[in-house]
């Protein structure tokens, strides 16, 4: 079984959909089919299906051995944050986040940091059973990047 897919956000998602759909381009230009191509890359012909879909619970190295089977060279650029930009988040694409700053309007953007505060501070008045595991990976991102790993509750 799969393993489940890590928090993305729409752009990382778009840009894995992209990726893979290009993948799926070049395979058919070339004539390979998915279970050359899978045999080739050393995986699955499920985990070409989900390189090619955009999956983001895929290994990096699945998607560079796909893209070497096919002749092609997997160039992922870190690119660190600009100075000064924060990362932020709408108050209302978290559920659980929206009930802890209900005196904002749920188009409010909070910096990760300004979120995380929210939720140390409001934990025990969440309804932490009604949280969509989005949210609880997301929690878990703001924990990780910004706390140790674990929330100061």
């Amino acid at each position: 079984m799969p393993a489940p897919s890590p928090y993305t956000s729409a752009e990382q998602q778009a840009d894995l959909v992209r990726l893979g759909t290009r993948l799926r381009e070049h395979r058919k230009a070339l004539g390979v089919t998915a279970v050359a191509c899978a045999e080739a890359a050393g995986v699955s012909r499920v985990t070409l299906h989900r390189v090619e879909a955009g999956n983001p619970s895929v290994t990096i190295g699945a998607y560079s051995n796909v893209a070497a089977a096919l002749g092609l060279h997997l160039v992922v650029p870190v690119l660190e944050r600009p100075a000064g930009e924060r990362a932020t988040v709408v108050v209302g694409d978290y559920p659980g986040l929206r009930s802890l700053a209900w005196q904002t309007d749920a188009g409010t953007e909070l910096t990760e940091v300004e979120a995380l505060n929210l939720y140390e501070r409001g934990w025990r008045h969440l309804d932490q059973a009604s949280l969509t595991e989005r949210e609880r990976a997301f929690v878990q991102h703001l924990a990780d990047t910004y706390s140790g790993g674990s929330l100061l509750v």
